[in-house]
């Protein structure tokens, strides 16, 4: 199961009144904020400010003289001749707003919005499975030290389920009888994705009797249950998969 998603950019209106261009980045990978030029045209100062109206970079197309102010920042910034501004290595603390301004206009001549998305890990599949009478192949697929990403299971190229976590740490969990097909857990944000396929020599494959059998999601609602540990404790997330 292939997912396929490139770098977005797109403009928004925002609470500035102003125009605001959103980028999203790789950390690490490097990202070019450039204002219009009309916005710009027969401006010799041109300056850019981080998050809180922070200055951090300033030219004088006049001398092409450049500063840099802030630390956060250092060594990482270039600016040239036509205001643009390039961040190098960039890092999750370099989300937020940068703004263009001349001595001229009172308000921005441009807002970018930059989100830095971290590199994500490929998912965990443990097995689960309990014996007995009663035995199912349980398996619990988690992704930890993540944010703002999507976790889903995959049944082929069928969406099992899934759900959407800001949580530092989450887990989803499928719980089957038997394994009659592919299955896969795939972690995603807006610019990429990881995935791990199942393992189906964990489980003994479906009898005769059962393999025509259809597999269905039964509870499209979520639970909370709590895994304890000595060190921590994660809310772990489960759908259930089963029989009919």
């Amino acid at each position: 199961m292939l997912i396929f998603i490139c770098l977005c950019s797109w403009s928004l209106t925002g609470v500035f009144g102003d125009e605001v261009k959103s980028l999203s980045v790789m950390e690490g990978d490097s990202v070019t904020l450039t204002p219009n030029d009309a916005d710009i045209m027969g401006e010799n100062l041109i300056m850019w400010t981080f998050g809180h109206n922070s200055l951090i970079a300033k030219i004088n197309r006049k001398d092409s003289k450049r500063q840099f102010f802030d630390e956060r920042f250092r060594d990482r910034l270039k600016l040239d001749q036509t205001g643009s501004l390039t961040i190098t290595n960039t890092r999750i603390t370099d989300s937020g707003l940068y703004q263009v301004l001349c001595t001229s206009k009172d308000t921005p001549v441009s807002i970018f919005n930059i989100t830095v998305y971290a590199h994500l890990p490929v998912p965990v599949i443990s097995n689960s499975s309990s014996s007995g009478p009663a035995s199912k192949c349980v398996f619990l697929c988690s992704v930890v030290n993540v944010s703002d990403v999507t976790l889903s299971w995959y049944r082929g190229n069928s969406l099992l389920s899934s759900m959407s976590v800001s949580d530092l740490s989450r887990s989803l969990s499928l719980h089957l009888e038997c394994l009659d097909d592919s299955y896969s857990c795939v972690v995603n944000n807006p610019i990429s994705n990881q995935t791990q396929h199942l393992n189906t020599e964990y489980c003994e494959p479906c009898s005769v009797q059962t393999r025509d059998r259809e597999i269905t999601y039964t509870d499209p609602t979520f639970y909370k249950i709590h895994k304890s540990s000595a060190t921590e404790q994660d809310n772990v997330v489960s759908a259930g998969v089963s029989r009919h």
